[in-house]
């Protein structure tokens, strides 16, 4: 299946986005530039968001959970468009009045050294959860394709996001992003459009993921014995339940909001304008690019049993039905649809996008999390950093943050990419959304120590949450419990010295 034409088809690909970060990156001079971009237009700004957006969640994870759970697979692509918009026309403005280049120096102005730390620490919590789902997503793909181990996949993934980002920073994201926009589309609507052709449409979609559960041992072991059953939970967005899609949904808007990187975009704009146009270009790509994958995973399902499910029908006294492939899990549901219904020409370069997708946006949550560390942490311990030095330390945290993210991703391989996805969104907007908007709307309303004392308790609420498995999803619980930290007893700010 995988032959000498997948692979030509991948190294080509990759090969262009290493040649346009290579020859952006010969522009930065200093570390300003690199964390911001210098002065882009509304296609880098756009390519820059979607880069770091459209990875391995958006397009494997969102296959891989419609694979299980449908429709509402589509709310990540959609709560990432909305928080895009929001980002764009509600803080743009805002964030680039600020005179700030992170949103954790936003907040240091406002409520002194402390909360920054404390809210960097915080952040690179959420921003690291999301850096493992990448890193997991280019694992997958490289040991199904060359059928190595995860460990090694998993380091060659990682050394592959570290080569993206090094030499270029926030540029070589916007560049490439414009590329891969184009390739993204082309990939996602002509998998969408092969999936329409041989399917036969919405209605053949539907009959073969009622065949797969109602003809085998799945449907029981899944509690889906009738048609009602099945088309709840593939044809509804809710299907997870209203309180935790929506809320899945609502982590996603908030926490694009609170994420460096996406931010980082924002400020690389040239005019304010430029910043809107490119988000707003953003939130237009996304949800087709989720619509196409969420088909794919949909189409899966009705035609592939994962390994594990094989092993639970052998043990039912059942054999694989005709026509039924068997995929080693999930997550391998598109790259296993492009290796298997495509041409192998066409198969390459979606391989080589989606791979692509998925070391840009690792290479941009890398350097955002490199930024926290050397400008809102470092920096507070040390007044030496600046300059071409602090440009090696980005580069050298870059490679420690990925490192470590190898070893951390081994240990989640069983997860759903998306659910990491959830929950590392939801983490960033529990960390920093309020003080950050409060900081720039609300100047002198809130003291200092509420916001030094809110931002870790809303954070450990929503753990605990997330780990006791309360009802709705756990950043309802950090969000409710951090305002109300912040805002009772009310009272004016004792602004905390710089």
């Amino acid at each position: 299946m995988f032959s000498s034409v997948h692979i030509a088809g991948i190294l080509l690909t990759v090969g262009l986005l290493l040649m346009v970060s290579w020859w952006s990156g010969r522009r930065v001079k200093d570390a300003r530039s690199f964390i911001t971009g210098g002065s882009s237009g509304t296609w880098l700004v756009g390519g820059a968001l979607l880069g770091t957006m459209a990875g391995g969640q958006s397009t494997i994870g969102t296959a891989q959970l419609a694979f299980c759970y449908g429709l509402s697979a589509w709310w990540f692509t959609l709560g990432a468009a909305i928080g895009s918009l929001l980002l764009g026309y509600v803080y743009a403005g805002g964030l680039r009045g600020s005179g700030c280049s992170t949103l954790l120096e936003v907040v240091r102005r406002e409520y002194g050294r402390k909360a920054e730390t404390v809210g960097s620490l915080l952040c690179m919590v959420g921003i690291f959860i999301s850096i493992v789902s990448q890193v997991l997503s280019s694992g997958a793909m490289l040991s199904s394709f060359f059928g190595i181990p995860m460990l090694w996949a998993s380091v060659a993934g990682a050394i592959l996001i570290m080569l993206f980002v090094l030499f270029g920073g926030i540029r070589s994201a916007g560049f490439s992003g414009i590329i891969k926009l184009v390739l993204l589309y082309f990939s996602s609507l002509a998998a969408g459009a092969i999936v329409w052709h041989i399917s036969g449409g919405l209605a053949g979609l539907r009959e073969s993921v009622d065949t797969v559960y109602q003809t085998t041992a799945l449907g029981a072991s899944n509690g889906l014995t009738d048609a009602e059953a099945i088309h709840h939970r593939y044809g509804s967005l809710v299907a997870r339940g209203v309180m935790k899609d929506l809320g899945g949904c609502l982590s996603l808007i908030l926490g694009v909001v609170s994420t460096q990187t996406y931010a980082q975009c924002i400020w690389s704009a040239s005019s304010t304008v430029h910043a809107r146009r490119g988000a707003l270009i953003c939130a237009v790509c996304l949800p087709i690019i989720g619509a196409a994958c969420t088909m794919v995973g949909i189409y899966m399902r009705g035609h592939y049993v994962t390994a594990e499910e094989l092993s639970q029908m052998q043990q039912a006294g059942q054999s694989l039905p005709q026509g039924m492939g068997v995929i080693e899990n999930s997550a391998q549901a598109f790259p296993a649809f492009i290796l298997r219904h495509l041409p192998a020409w066409l198969g390459g370069i979606m391989l080589g996008t989606l791979l692509i997708n998925i070391l840009g946006c690792g290479s941009g949550l890398s350097l955002g999390v490199a930024t926290i560390l050397v400008r809102d942490v470092y920096s507070n311990v040390s007044s030496r950093a600046s300059g071409l030095s602090q440009l090696q330390q980005m580069r050298l945290s870059i490679a420690a943050v990925l490192a470590v993210a190898v070893g951390v991703a081994l240990l989640c391989n069983n997860s759903f990419i998306n659910d990491l996805g959830f929950l590392s969104l939801g983490l960033r907007a529990v960390s920093i959304l309020f003080p950050l908007s409060f900081a720039l709307w609300m100047p002198g309303r809130f003291a200092s120590r509420r916001i030094l004392l809110a931002m870790p308790i809303g954070v450990a609420c929503m753990l605990m949450a997330k780990l006791m498995m309360l009802p709705g999803d756990a950043v309802y619980y950090g969000l409710g419990v951090e305002l109300l930290a912040i805002t009772i007893p009310f009272g004016r700010q004792k602004r905390a010295a710089l």
